[in-house]
């Protein structure tokens, strides 16, 4: 598949034997290549890759660096930050790691590169989550950079299981993002539901990961009140009664993913509360005791309805 002028492939295979100008490392901040993909690539590709990366080395958790690919197919390799040396990451992480991978290829001029599953093996981290987090920000490239230097890049993965998965993840999203969004800024809506002396707010099970306000996109030829009240009653069962506007938040980060413009509306929230949709869970908060994580800006926005 294509986004702009990029193609995207996901395959099942060893990421030493891909044939294209650089592949991508999931590293340790400081760039020792033990085990997993790093390891590999060492073995195959010459332990002066190491000793060149590791000179460099080493850098803040999430950012990239570039070295000569040795004896590999690939001229290059990019080494990006995945975990320091305790081996702990997370979504953030991760997100950053994919980026500066890719504006490391950027500003090398770079055209084809390979990916590995960031994150994962050794970070822990899960192959659903790593493959939706990557295609984002490989959509967020696509978006941001007015002349990408890439022209091909492609998912590589080891095993059955982690190749199954990026291929639904990474293909599924980048075609749901380019056949309904197109090019952005994006409209979405969230609401502030009063229910039971407290705010509704759902726990995300997609990335960026979370507690926030229930919302989402507003489909070509719905209105933002059409769109709300379905959001609101696809996550939380919920009708959505005599709402009103409250603000609209245009900030170009509030959205790590892209950028977004939502409508945010106050109403009553009427019915048996549940969880559905894409929403892993659900519950009731008040200003004295919110989520500790919560997603996009959402924590602003309460800040601002709970000062009113």
């Amino acid at each position: 598949m294509f986004i702009k002028d990029i193609e995207i492939l996901v395959t099942k295979g060893d990421i030493t034997d891909i044939d294209v100008e650089a592949i991508v490392n999931a590293a340790n901040n400081h760039f020792y290549m033990g085990g997993g993909v790093a390891g590999a690539i060492k073995k195959k590709g010459g332990v002066e890759i190491e000793k060149e990366a590791v000179k460099k080395g080493p850098v803040k958790v999430g950012e990239a660096i570039i070295t000569g690919g040795g004896k590999l197919k690939a001229r290059f390799v990019i080494h990006t930050a995945t975990m320091g040396l305790d081996f702990k990451t997370n979504e953030d992480i991760i997100r950053k790691a994919t980026y500066n991978a890719l504006l490391c290829a950027q500003d090398n001029k770079i055209s084809s590169l390979a990916f590995c599953a960031l994150g994962c093996g050794v970070g822990g981290f899960s192959y659903e989550a790593s493959s939706k987090i990557m295609a984002q920000e490989i959509f967020r490239y696509a978006n941001q950079i007015s002349t990408p230097s890439l022209k091909k890049i492609i998912f590589v993965l080891y095993s059955d299981d982690a190749y199954t998965i990026f291929q639904k993840n990474v293909e599924g999203y980048l075609d749901y993002m380019i056949k309904k969004i197109s090019q952005g800024p994006y409209l979405t809506v969230d609401g502030i539901v009063e229910y039971h002396d407290g705010i509704v707010m759902v726990e995300r099970s997609n990335p960026p990961f979370g507690w926030a306000l229930p919302g989402g996109f507003v489909d070509y030829g719905e209105s933002v009140e059409e769109a709300i009240a379905r959001e609101i009653k696809e996550e939380t069962n919920l009708e959505f009664l005599d709402f009103k506007q409250f603000k609209v938040y245009s900030q170009p980060n509030r959205d790590p993913r892209f950028h977004t413009v939502s409508v945010v509306f106050i109403g009553k929230g009427k019915g048996n509360l549940k969880s559905d949709s894409d929403a892993k869970n659900v519950g009731i908060f008040t200003k004295d005791k919110l989520p500790l994580k919560i997603a996009f800006d959402h924590r602003k926005i309460l800040n601002e309805y709970f000062s009113l």
